[in-house]
């Protein structure tokens, strides 16, 4: 495997900045301390330069490579840990009760300040590197944030690309494919409400959890009856809040769910069909729905044919033919990555984890980035930038 001489020479370097993240994990929005080891090692790195603030913790490295070009690529990783129990019993382990980088965001910053590192010593490229470390992919959309508070418009790339660790995935092999490569996602929130009566009694009562039982049930005809079978959906209620004591019937039930798709008609669809079938539903028992929320939080992430290109080239010329999948199934979990590739072009893959110890699915309390893979992360985050900004070869002398 043509790892990066110059990257492999530092893999124990990455290993031990990654065990320092991963013992000090921070969540969305509050990666203070991360921000600040990302900065000093950029300029440690001799960055030409470090701009800071947006989405509170964000920062994008600035690298200028040799030569005149106007060309500019971003190279994007997520720095935000989970609210979950540490159980992986690591010596690195998070020293933050109740923390934990369970997504492997650790690694996904190493591997970009790795790289990082080596552009800033080599600069074999003409032009322009950004390196986004971006805070709150979990949850609170960081990168809608950096997005809106100008990422693109301070930093002017032509395209932008981003990579995610997946388990189960062999270590030294990539997957991607052009189109979406991973779901938009809304929440549900839905309030019956009927009317209490004693749990012993409910004649003279409506009961909202017989009737959110029905709701439940009937929302799973959605995607089994609405949906053309060509299409990919998901509708799946996710909690069920009512009632306080054994023998009450309550006059409110609560449903939450979350919602997964590819393609914008198919969501406006599913919308309009969850909030016709609960009302309707609820109306049919003498219930109400008093309260209703569809909360659309991520767009389905979606490559660019051309980036996709400029991706695969990379990745095989570092791996190998062999070791690349050109068309994996999409996941239906969701990446903030997404509202980037709204305003840039760009690609969106995955480098695999590896299937050995701590190789679980992710956000699960066992879970650990594999740092095996460190080295070859970093080398593919090189080789695009100099495949993409390659230098104009020198004329020879006449002899």
């Amino acid at each position: 495997m043509p790892i990066i001489n110059r990257i492999a020479e530092f893999h124990r370097e990455m290993t031990e900045w990654r065990h320092d993240l991963h013992a000090h994990p921070e969540l969305a929005l509050q990666e203070t301390r991360t921000s600040g080891v990302v900065q000093a090692k950029l300029k440690a790195f001799g960055v030409d330069e470090i701009i800071t603030g947006m989405a509170r913790t964000g920062v994008v490295g600035v690298i200028r490579g040799h030569g005149a070009s106007e060309r500019a690529v971003g190279l994007r990783a997520d720095m935000d840990a989970l609210p979950i129990a540490e159980e992986t019993g690591a010596p690195y382990a998070s020293r933050t009760p109740g923390v934990m980088h369970a997504c492997g965001h650790d690694g996904h910053t190493t591997m970009l300040l790795g790289a990082a590192k080596y552009l800033a010593e080599t600069r074999n490229f003409d032009g322009t590197v950004y390196v986004i470390f971006q805070p709150a992919e979990e949850n609170l959309a960081g990168g809608e944030i950096m997005v809106k508070e100008g990422l693109f418009e301070r930093c002017k790339m032509d395209m932008v690309f981003g990579m995610h660790n997946w388990p189960q995935m062999p270590a030294g092999t990539f997957a991607w494919r052009d189109g979406p490569v991973m779901a938009a996602v809304a929440n549900i929130e839905i309030t019956i409400t009927g009317k209490g009566a004693h749990g012993a009694m409910p004649h003279f009562g409506i009961d909202p959890v017989v009737i959110a039982s029905h709701i439940v049930t009937a929302l799973q005809s959605i995607v089994a009856r609405n949906i053309d079978p060509m299409d990919t959906a998901v509708v799946s209620t996710t909690q069920i809040h009512a009632g306080d004591t054994w023998n009450v019937i309550p006059q409110e039930c609560t449903l939450r769910g979350t919602v997964r798709t590819f393609k914008k008609p198919v969501q406006d669809m599913i919308e309009r069909r969850i909030e016709k079938i609960a009302r309707n539903v609820a109306a049919g028992f003498g219930a109400e729905v008093t309260k209703w929320r569809y909360e659309r939080r991520y767009p389905a992430t979606v490559n660019s044919p051309q980036e996709t290109e400029f991706a695969a080239h990379a990745a095989s010329a570092l791996v190998g033919l062999d070791n690349v999948n050109r068309n994996p199934t999409p996941a239906m979990g969701s990446e903030d990555f997404a509202w980037m590739l709204l305003k840039r072009p760009g690609c969106y893959i995955w480098i695999g984890n590896g299937d050995g110890e701590g190789s679980c699915m992710v956000h699960n309390p066992g879970y650990d980035f594999n740092d095996e893979i460190l080295p070859i992360g970093a080398s593919y985050w090189a080789t695009l930038v100099e495949q993409q900004l390659a230098r104009a070869a020198m004329p020879q002398a006449a002899e």
